[in-house]
């Protein structure tokens, strides 16, 4: 079981409901330490201070507020703790709205919302319920870490999750980022459709869903650690360069699309095949008047050879 981060209730109107909180996800990353390549020895910081000019333990540091050039403001853990913020002991939902609404940029990590013990079980399934029943996700407030911060409640399996919100002077506006006016041909959109259609998936899971970059790292340090050679990255990835034609890179990627689920990858260029069907209709009746004339000629030319 993972380890409660944090405990205290959720303030659901004069409804309050005891929590654990736990993290709601795992780091499978592979982490180092930093060495000395001479000779393997752990390279580590040291905590020192600038006045006594000696390393310090963890029981001596606190936190100091820069007031000023010369004036440092001590503030304890326990001040933080006891400050008068109903947030401060108790996540307060504020407001209930449709997940859509939420530009899911201000969305960040999830914890799950544990009941703290049967007392806290049926107003913790009532919130669930009415969550569930109303299709709407609750915005609320809490303070951890020494900052009061906005977030987001939802249901996953019949478990509350809180997931941390930024507040919305925290996003950058992407104004300036978009490109300059491009025209853009209905034949263009239609066949990124197709693409998008092709790449549609209703899960997350499979082969093109793993980590393969930590696979890649474990297989490195394997081979390294029995002295063999590592494996190679084979052919270099092509550079990618300037699209010249559009339409075909999305119809190649389209027919890649088809060949990775196994579909007839020319299925796709039969628009192609039928628009030159019509044009091969429009020059037949020229053929056919061209082979009238013709024999018009050949039938001509018989009394005189007579």
């Amino acid at each position: 079981m993972p380890r409660t981060i944090w405990s205290g209730a959720i303030s659901f109107g004069l409804v309050t409901v005891p929590i654990h909180v736990v993290s709601a996800t795992e780091d499978h990353s592979i982490h180092f330490h930093r060495v000395h390549l001479a000779d393997m020895g752990r390279v580590r910081n040291r905590k020192i201070c600038e006045i006594e000019d000696r390393e310090v333990s963890s029981a001596e540091i606190g936190k100091g507020y820069e007031y000023s050039k010369d004036t440092i403001v001590p503030v304890l853990d326990e001040e933080l703790r006891e400050m008068p913020l109903p947030t401060a002991k108790a996540i307060e939902l504020v407001a209930f709205m449709p997940a859509e609404s939420i530009d899911p940029i201000r969305v960040g990590d999830g914890y799950y919302l544990e009941p703290d013990g049967q007392v806290a079980a049926k107003p913790y399934m009532l919130l669930v319920k009415a969550l569930q029943r109303s299709s709407k996700v609750a915005v609320a407030k809490y303070a951890w870490s020494g900052r009061e911060r906005l977030g987001l409640l939802r249901v996953r399996d019949n478990v509350i999750v809180l997931h941390a919100m930024r507040w919305e002077d925290e996003v950058r506006s992407p104004a300036d980022l978009a490109p300059e006016p491009v025209e853009l041909t209905e034949q263009e959109l239609v066949e990124a459709e197709h693409l998008i259609n092709r790449l549609t998936r209703d899960d997350l899971e499979g082969e093109e869903f793993t980590d393969r970059y930590t696979k890649a790292v474990e297989e490195l340090i394997d081979a390294k650690r029995e002295h063999r050679e590592p494996p190679t990255a084979g052919e270099e990835p092509k550079e990618p360069g300037q699209i010249v034609d559009l339409m075909a890179a999305l119809k190649e990627s389209v027919a890649k699309a088809r060949e990775s689920r196994g579909e007839d990858a020319t299925v796709h260029d039969m628009p192609k095949k039928k628009t030159a069907a019509k044009k091969t209709a429009k020059k037949q009746p020229a053929k056919k008047t061209a082979a009238k004339k013709a024999t018009a000629k050949k039938t001509a030319r018989k009394p005189r050879s007579a």
